[in-house]
């Protein structure tokens, strides 16, 4: 999904692809051109019959494909940022790169925005990103790995707020991309390590 996909271009959706990069004035037309500015809306009422549009403008109905994976990288950035939270009131310094990762997913919902179909070079070279991140998240992972207990169970969700709010984003991940998975999987156990907390694993039950 890193390699051909993105989020919030569609219209009525944040972003600078979206709505909310608009610039709206109040008395357009009129003379004064010292009129104060009007904030946007949040809301557009174009898809009040059922369809929505893409960043290329081409309307489909709200249950695509598109705005399903547009749905979840919002759902992973959500949870990516409570985990960033509660690792920063830790002092981790891997918060930064938390953020780092939800502005990739902002750039992968762009690109899910903009389907080959209806897509024109203007709005491929404004979506495009180059394989760079996937390549930081690849050393990322490495280093992590490198420092941890060796795995020898199942590991539960667990090992402190920070460690447990990264495995809920891992869990979402899934649902939007199987492979960031991994980084989040080595960063609940670094948290947990780093914390001193201890880590549920998995006790098949007694027959």
């Amino acid at each position: 999904m890193w390699r051909r996909a993105a989020a919030a271009a569609a219209r009525g959706l944040r972003g600078p692809a979206g709505m909310a990069g608009r610039r709206w004035r109040s008395g357009a037309g009129s003379s004064d051109r010292g009129a104060p500015e009007r904030a946007p809306k949040i809301y557009t009422k174009t898809g009040d019959s059922g369809f929505s549009s893409t960043f290329t403008g081409e309307r489909r109905p709200k249950g695509d494909p598109i705005f399903e994976a547009l749905g979840a990288t919002d759902e992973l950035s959500s949870a990516i940022g409570l985990a960033g939270e509660f690792s920063s009131e830790k002092g981790h310094t891997f918060v930064d790169q938390l953020h780092k990762v939800q502005c990739m997913l902002q750039d992968v919902g762009s690109n899910l925005a903009t389907p080959l179909s209806s897509a024109r070079e203007a709005h491929r070279k404004r979506t495009s990103f180059s394989e760079k991140p996937v390549l930081e998240l690849e050393q990322w992972i490495d280093s992590y790995s490198e420092q941890l207990p060796p795995l020898r169970a199942f590991i539960l969700p667990s090992g402190g707020r920070s460690s447990a709010a990264l495995h809920f984003s891992r869990a979402v991940c899934r649902r939007a991309e199987r492979w960031l998975s991994d980084y989040l999987f080595v960063l609940a156990r670094y948290a947990a390590m780093k914390e001193g907390k201890e880590e549920k694993i998995y006790i098949k039950p007694e027959p």
